[in-house]
């Protein structure tokens, strides 16, 4: 996931996949400037958080909840 340490939906994420059981990977893009290019370059989307499962991009927090309210969720974390 990538991440900013003071952003609410960040945090909101993380206490979703958290709540899944997850290992969550963060990568701070305020502490790495590369790591906003990466990011950028990989989702096509400029704001945080930006999550992926495995090579799977999902998106930010409201997509990921929405994935998660569809029942979609769960089984992308089993896999």
């Amino acid at each position: 996931m990538y991440c900013t340490g003071t952003c609410p939906y960040c945090v909101m994420a993380e206490r979703l996949l958290a709540s899944k059981k997850v290992a969550i990977t963060k990568r701070r893009v305020d502490l790495d400037p590369e790591l906003r290019n990466e990011m950028m370059a990989r989702s096509g989307r400029r704001t945080v958080p930006q999550i992926f499962i495995g090579n799977r991009h999902i998106g930010g927090f409201d997509d990921l909840s929405a994935l998660n309210e569809r029942g979609g969720l769960d089984p992308l974390l089993v896999s």
